[in-house]
């Protein structure tokens, strides 16, 4: 199974219904959460150029937001990426 990690806020709704999709599919995720972590939070910057969250890896590549996370089901490409 895939490693994923999700960075995440305590007041985003993307970051619930990501993370719901993420649970509906049976994948362990680890949530690393930015609320009160600026240093965390600029580092994911950095790393991602997105202010936004949640931002989610999955095998280390940043596959980006929620948005794009349901776009990879809808084409199909999510559970691959999830059975590596």
């Amino acid at each position: 199974m895939a490693h994923v990690v999700i960075y995440t806020t305590k007041i985003c709704p993307y970051c619930v219904r990501a993370k719901m999709l993420l649970q509906k599919k049976g994948v362990a995720f680890q949530e690393i959460d930015v609320s009160n972590d600026h240093e965390q939070r600029m580092k994911l910057v950095e790393i991602t150029r997105q202010r936004t969250v949640p931002q989610i890896f999955i095998n280390d590549r940043h596959i980006g937001g929620c948005d794009d996370l349901y776009a990879l089901e809808r084409q199909g490409a999510l559970d691959p990426l999830l059975a590596q």
